[in-house]
């Protein structure tokens, strides 16, 4: 039986590119432990026309450090390759079992930091992270339909290093592949999935473009498609929320969203343009109490 939302196993491989040059194709790939201390993500990140790959990857240990491996230089392996190398990076994303399983494993240099308010500001300690974790599925695939994207709610079991120190984690976690034309820089947007503590799955994509508000997204079992979501968030120093609430329809799921922990990001662009992106572990509250941790990120352009 298909549905709206249904995913081709074949589209967990890297794509064809066209010939736009923000054309990317990217896999994203989150966890965070059961205490909601310890978390980190992984994204690659493949720009083939401007011949790049984008290696944004974090492990923050709430309160205590936050450690970010970024390179956003790396050479466009050939076709079918699902990774990249570079001075001391050594990267491998592995489907298991296509839509079932997906496996991480990486050595990257590393800059470590206290807070969130360094990760802008200025260069951290140096450092070297390893990251040999499995994504196993936990609940139904989500295709964004019409849009070359979709979504999969993980369990989460491996192990990040930090410069021999070994963070063993098991938890809830997400991954999505999406491919498409990105540009950071022209509207912001807010993405945030999780798991509640009776097994209840939430995803939404809550797209900022001026005087349009666009949402995606679902909550499951059983799986139902978002029409609308509201989601606000308190700001506090450089950008960063304090505090959010997060509203779905059809369903009503009503969630007070707590972050625990940033892996923040500085981004770029050719032209000048900078976006602040702060991604963070969160702890979720719904209206009756169930509780779940997840991750939630906003892209802030500036000026926008």
């Amino acid at each position: 039986m298909s549905n709206d939302w249904t995913v081709d196993p074949a589209d967990e491989q890297r794509h064809v590119a066209p010939a736009d040059a923000l054309w990317n194709e990217s896999y994203y790939l989150d966890v965070v432990d059961a205490e909601g201390r310890v978390g980190g993500y992984v994204r690659l990140g493949f720009y083939p026309n401007e011949g790049v790959v984008w290696w944004t990857t974090a492990l923050v240990v709430a309160d205590e450090l936050i450690a970010m491996s970024t390179n956003y230089e790396l050479a466009v392996p050939d076709l079918p390759r699902l990774g990249a190398s570079g001075p001391g990076t050594e990267i491998s994303i592995e489907v298991v079992e296509a839509l079932a399983g997906m496996r991480v494993v990486a050595t990257a240099p590393a800059e470590v930091f206290g807070s969130e308010l360094e990760v802008y500001d200025g260069a951290g300690r140096p450092a070297e992270l390893g990251i040999d974790l499995t994504w196993r599925t936990d609940g139904e695939p989500y295709g964004y339909g019409a849009h070359t994207r979709y979504e999969i709610p993980c369990l989460v079991e491996g192990t990040i290093t930090l410069d021999g120190e070994i963070y063993e984690i098991a938890g809830p976690g997400q991954r999505d592949h999406s491919w498409g034309v990105r540009d950071w820089w022209s509207f912001g947007w807010c993405w945030m999935a999780g798991r509640l503590d009776d097994g209840t799955r939430f995803h939404c994509a809550d797209i900022r473009v001026p005087e349009m508000r666009m949402a995606f997204g679902y909550t499951q079992a059983p799986t139902r498609a978002v029409t609308t979501v509201d989601v606000t968030e308190d700001l506090g120093p450089q950008g960063f929320p304090t505090s959010g609430h997060a509203r779905y329809e059809p369903t009503g799921l009503e969630l007070d969203i707590e972050p625990l922990g940033f892996g923040p990001l500085l981004l770029r662009g050719p032209e000048g343009q900078v976006s602040h992106f702060p991604r963070s572990m969160a702890r979720f509250v719904a209206q009756d109490g169930r509780q779940g941790l997840g991750w939630i990120e906003w892209n802030q352009p500036a000026g926008r």
